[in-house]
């Protein structure tokens, strides 16, 4: 019993633990969107799907003895595959099929290894129930879930914290050979045991006489309920994973905001399978409604809820919602002859959810609606679990009343959710939706009835335009000409005193937006976009002037900005800027491997000795200053704060740019000197590496900044 607690705890760590760590490798090389850990969760399940499949045909077509030699082969076959390094080279290059890429890159680095720990829980209690007939599996069950919690949990605080990257990986590598040799005993034990049993698994088939479950699910058990497993199974998966989108694409894509999700997710499975006591539907009927309730009101609220606000009603709906999906489906489990069948459906029903939230929902949604129909799948599935039980007063139906007033609850949870998603984009000109996020167009009139154009990412704005007047071809909302970058520009030495016979004034941005910094450029200028999503391309060629209008030649380049610079320099082509813009934030989440000190190296790779790197930093959530400072001081340059105040009347927003550089001469243009604002008091400096950063040392945006829209 110890041996198979043992391999099966580990199995399970392993398993959640390279989850996020695969994700950290490749997230920076598809510009760390929050679809890059939504398409990973997307083949974790379905390589769980192929591991459960494994189990089961193992269990159902090969005797005792056949199992545990095949099983052996596979785990020595494994361990070629390691360490779980991604190779360099499945680095892209453009943006075309992310999806694919991804699920190519994560099969050949970890595919097997992650199969075969997939088919651990329920390969393992299956041989465990032949050896030990008389004994239940189903604790070993939860106590995988237990590891697979442990390993989120302590991830982003123990793991992710101390070790780099590369140490991580060869950890996990060296933990996997652990569990070979682990899994290998049980698969030993098995063979020494294969005759008794094959014959104790004979006669389980031949009579059915496993160990009994509670009444309920004995009753339940001649239904034959595998559409109902699996519908169970792929509301929760949908559930978690577009919690886990609506999260992400508000503050960050980083491993706690993905783990905190999937903590609660396993939590429930732990809570649930460890006895069906803790399932109560009079307690977690009422506590979904409730949190209902409360994730309708973030949804509306936006970005102007707080960060703890969402975190806290998005996780209340989410354990809530798994709690009566899991619940009900251990209340309709069957007994341990059909364990493997139960399992690969539920793995089944989770591979679905993922597909849903990862192909389909992008596909067909012109925004984050997954969530909207996760809701409303979670509300229907503990009315379904109400009409199933035979001690419920709602059983078969009665008392219609009740009935009917339930369903009316669900019909305006259904009607409001409409309702919402369709507000969000009633006045946009266009929305469009793929891998990198949702970006609108909406027109509208401020304050002063003019009327304006605005490009809008998720909820965040990204540029807006005045359709006529006099700040029509002027730079204006968070890129005024009293912002940082707008002082950066126009003040910097060489703009100032250039000639006719100087190299060309070169400006590099990192976002494109609406394309508002084109505005800048002057005849013998050059501009040099980069953007990642080609969606933002084409809207801001189509709906706003700046690139056309522009007076200096713009160029875009397509790509994740990090890689394609790393392509200019292998081919020997700095570009020489001037000023160097950071302005690439998705909705309101910053992708961190533009803020680390492999980036920062590469931005002065291509800036001139006296060039200017600036970055836009408003954020709702996250304060950047602690680390735009230590990687300033870590490089030898200076960093000034420039916050420009809120003047509606002049098309100017709110807005905080850092400047880092080491040019004197800008830093004590007067101009610049009476912008600049003191650093706050306790700001310490951090430097984030590739290998190294945490969104814990940054959580907490001071209340006076802010970049909604």
């Amino acid at each position: 019993m110890i041996l198979y607690a043992v391999a099966i705890f580990l199995s399970a760590f392993l398993l959640f633990q390279v989850q996020p760590l695969i994700g950290r490798f490749i997230l920076p090389w598809f510009g760390g969107t929050p679809a890059v850990w939504t398409t990973c969760m997307l083949l974790f399940q379905l390589l769980l799907l192929a591991g459960y499949a494994y189990a089961h045909a193992l269990a159902t077509w090969l005797r005792a003895r056949r199992q545990a030699a095949l099983h052996l082969v596979l785990l020595a076959v494994s361990v070629a595959m390691l360490p779980i390094i991604p190779n360099e080279s499945w680095r892209p290059l453009d943006d075309r099929y992310p999806v694919l890429r991804i699920l190519a890159l994560l099969t050949c680095t970890i595919g097997a290894p992650y199969l075969l720990l997939s088919s651990t829980g329920p390969l393992l209690q299956h041989w465990f129930s032949g050896i030990w007939p008389g004994r239940s599996p189903y604790r070993l069950y939860a106590l995988s879930n237990v590891g697979s919690l442990l390993a989120l949990v302590t991830y982003p605080f123990v793991f992710e914290p101390s070790l780099t990257l590369g140490v991580q990986a060869y950890w996990w590598s060296a933990a996997y050979l652990a569990f070979v040799g682990g899994c290998a005993c049980c698969a030993v034990q098995l063979m020494r045991s294969s005759t008794a049993a094959d014959t104790a698994w004979d006669a389980a088939r031949a009579t059915g006489t496993e160990a009994k479950l509670p009444a309920s699910a004995e009753q339940q058990r001649t239904r034959e309920p595998v559409v109902y497993w699996f519908a169970l199974s792929a509301v929760g998966s949908t559930m978690l994973l577009a919690t886990t989108n609506q999260v992400c694409q508000e503050v960050a894509v980083v491993p706690f905001l993905w783990i905190l999700p999937l903590a609660l997710y396993l939590l429930t499975f732990i809570i649930c399978f460890d006895s069906p006591q803790w399932y109560r539907r009079g307690i977690f009927g009422p506590l979904l409604a409730g949190s209902i309730v409360a994730a309708c009101y973030v949804l509306e609220e936006g970005p102007v809820a707080s960060l703890w606000q969402q975190l806290g009603a998005y996780s209340a709906a989410l354990f809530a919602g798994c709690m009566t999906c899991h619940g009900e489906l251990v209340a309709s489990r069957p007994n341990p002859r059909r364990l493997t069948l139960f399992y690969l459906t539920i793995a089944a029903g989770g591979a679905a959810g993922g597909l849903f939230v990862a192909v389909i929902a992008p596909a067909v949604f012109k925004g984050y609606w997954e969530y909207h129909v996760a809701l409303v799948g979670c509300a229907l599935a503990a009315i379904v679990g109400y009409g199933r039980d035979r001690r419920s007063p709602l059983y078969g139906g009665r008392p219609l009343i009740v009935w009917l007033a339930i369903y009316s609850g669900v019909v305006v949870l259904c009607v409001y959710l409409v309702k919402h998603a369709w507000s969000v984009d009633a006045d946009a000109i266009e929305s469009d939706r793929n891998f990198y996020g949702v970006v609108r167009v909406r027109d509208r009139s401020d304050e002063q009835g003019r009327s304006l154009r605005e490009l809008v990412h998720g909820r965040i704005l990204h540029g807006l335009q005045y359709l006529d007047g006099p700040l029509t071809d002027e730079p204006v909302s968070y890129y005024s000409r009293s912002s940082g970058i707008g002082l950066a520009i126009e003040h910097h030495p060489r703009r100032a005193v250039a000639e006719s016979d100087d190299p060309p004034f070169r400006i590099g941005v990192v976002g494109l937006g609406a394309g508002t910094l084109a505005a800048y450029g002057e005849p013998g200028d050059r501009i040099t976009f980069y953007e990642i999503n080609p969606v933002v391309e084409r809207l801001a060629r189509k709906y706003f002037t700046y690139l056309s209008h522009a007076k200096a030649p713009v160029e875009i380049i397509l790509g994740d900005a990090r890689t394609q610079m790393q392509h200019q320099l292998r081919e020997n082509r700095p570009q020489q800027f001037d000023v160097l813009a950071i302005d690439a934030f998705s909705s309101d989440a910053i992708p961190m491997h533009l803020l680390t000190l492999e980036a920062f190296e590469l931005y002065r790779a291509h800036l001139r000795d006296d060039g200017l790197l600036v970055l836009h930093v408003s954020s709702n959530h996250l304060d950047l200053n602690p680390v735009v400072l230590g990687l300033a001081e870590r490089l030898g340059c200076d960093a000034v704060r420039i916050v420009a105040e809120d003047d509606r009347t002049q098309g100017q927003y709110e807005s905080e740019w850092l400047v880092v550089t080491t040019n004197r001469d800008f830093l004590t243009t007067p101009a610049v000197i009476s912008a600049m604002l003191p650093w706050p008091d306790d700001v310490r400096p951090i430097v984030w590496t590739d290998d190294f950063g945490s969104l814990w040392q940054v959580l907490g945006k001071p209340e006076e900044l802010s970049s909604d829209d």
